[in-house]
């Protein structure tokens, strides 16, 4: 045998192809789980930092966009090819691969001398995320029985719940906790250890899958899409720093003539019989493109939210970085209580609940605004109220947004449809982060008169903030073309 047979060969051992029971299970569940919990992290960890991130490396307000947005925008742009990867090539060893890939940029990270750096590595985080995530539901769905699957989708959910939580505090105690003089660093290397278990027992427990349909990856639809929206954003984020200049209108106005390139090239893909990154079929199913469009709101109202909170309660309130994850915590508290109930009874009510989390939503986002515009540094207990709000409204909406909207979608179009949604969430956020962003950074960048910190990063703040109102209203006016009730859970995740 040559070296590279067997080492393909010792690559691909594992279990045999078949439902997972017992300790195998377990630590099957484990490994996929672990995976999950670093993407998750990754998404929010970074927020509670970026001030400490932006002080080290020197980092303009739009790098510090970037690095939020360039990690969720890779991700997105992944998801569904990467699925499709990991169905034509072997689940597990996508996986396993991937994972290694996101262990290895998070190294990279750390060890950013500057923003571009960071920037640069956080992107090929995110696209390690974007081939990992898919593998996560594919292993689960062909390695359990329908019981087990059940579970572990249930496990999946307690997992971003837990996640939520950790971001915030983790990411604030390293940052103020300087272990090992690492300071922010520390962030990123905690996920190298996390990787490096998973991939040991990952290697060991995970079995092997592929789907019996292999189909031609739409390489050039995944590129125009992602070079699409790159265009819009690009000069959104860096549109203060190159004082506005006429050509950045002009690559936004290109991006929008390449999204229209995108759209007539599914088509043609479409009509020849492939599958297209996006169907444009779906688009006609009007419960569909409605979830599209209040996903991008949804999203982006989110995208931001943290980051300019972040930012005004540590530049503008004088708190730590441990002292914002506290504050942040209530959110994520509030987003698990409901969380739970919104799964239950989305089969019932999924509409309803969508649109009561909107407006919960926008009910926190109204007392925070009040809370602020007063000029005041708000105690820990009334933003802590307002947060918890929030997180219960997020808890009712984002974890049965996809299967409600998915519940208008005929049964074989359900995982196309769902890789779509899911990209869309990524890309909403994104964007928000550049709007909105923007938006803040320029309120900073306004004659203040000698003005306080706390009145500028205030008015700063609250200038975002009715925005993040008209998102969620926007939102839910749109959940109401939604089917009344959701599809199963998992289905298209």
């Amino acid at each position: 045998m040559t070296s590279h047979a067997a080492s393909h060969t010792a690559f691909h051992r594992g279990r045999p192809p078949g439902p997972l029971v017992g300790k195998a299970a377990g630590i099957a569940l484990l490994v996929v789980l672990f995976a999950s919990f670093m993407d998750l992290l990754d998404a929010t960890i970074l927020t509670v930092a970026a001030p400490a991130i932006a002080a080290e490396l020197h980092a303009s307000q739009a790098q510090l966009q970037w690095m939020l947005a360039g990690y969720v925008l890779a991700l997105g742009s992944g998801l569904i090819t990467g699925g499709r990867i990991g169905d034509d090539y072997g689940r597990r060893r996508v996986f396993l691969v991937s994972l290694a890939a996101f262990a290895v940029a998070s190294a990279a990270c750390a060890l950013a001398t500057g923003p571009a750096m960071l920037i640069g590595t956080r992107v090929l985080q995110g696209l390690a995320g974007g081939l990992m995530v898919p593998q996560v539901f594919g292993i689960i769905r062909s390695s359990f029985d329908p019981a087990g699957m059940a579970k572990a989708f249930g496990a999946y959910g307690a997992v971003q719940g837990l996640a939520a939580v950790t971001g915030p505090l983790l990411g604030g105690f390293l940052v103020d906790a300087d272990v090992f003089g690492l300071g922010w660093r520390s962030i990123f290397w905690v996920n190298v250890p996390i990787a490096a278990v998973a991939l040991v027992l990952g290697s060991r427990v995970l079995p092997e899958s592929t789907s019996r349909h292999r189909s031609a990856l739409d390489v050039a639809g995944a590129v125009l899409s992602t070079l699409a929206v790159l265009l819009v954003l690009l000069p959104l984020v860096q549109g203060r720093d190159w004082g506005w200049p006429w050509w950045g209108f002009a690559l936004m106005a290109a991006g929008v003539l390449l999204l229209v390139g995108f759209v007539v090239h599914e088509r043609s893909v479409a009509r020849r019989g492939g599958q297209p990154v996006l169907d444009p079929a779906l688009l006609r199913v009007r419960s569909f493109s409605a979830g599209l469009l209040a996903s991008v709101f949804f999203f982006g109202a989110i995208g931001a939210f943290f980051l300019t909170l972040s930012i005004y309660l540590q530049a503008g309130t004088g708190r730590t970085a441990w002292q914002t994850g506290l504050v942040m915590l209530p959110y994520a508290i509030g987003s698990i209580v409901t969380s739970g109930l919104g799964v239950a009874l989305a089969a019932k009510a999924g509409r309803a609940l969508l649109i009561s989390g909107s407006l919960t939503l926008a009910a926190s986002q109204a007392l925070l605004w009040f809370l602020v515009s007063d000029g005041r540094n708000p105690g820990y207990w009334m933003l802590a109220l307002a947060l918890f709000i929030g997180g219960l409204g997020l808890g009712l909406a984002a974890p049965i947004l996809v299967n409600v909207v998915l519940a208008g979608i005929p049964g074989k179009d359900a995982g196309a449809a769902g890789g779509v949604l899911s990209t869309v969430n990524q890309i909403g956020g994104a964007a928000g982060i550049a709007v909105l962003g923007t938006i803040f950074f320029a309120a900073l960048d306004s004659p203040t008169g000698g003005a306080s910190p706390l009145h500028v990063f205030g008015n700063a703040f609250v200038a975002v903030i009715p925005l993040e109102i008209v998102l969620y209203l926007l939102a839910a006016a749109l959940m109401l073309l939604l089917p009344r009730s959701g599809a199963a859970p998992g289905a298209g995740a």
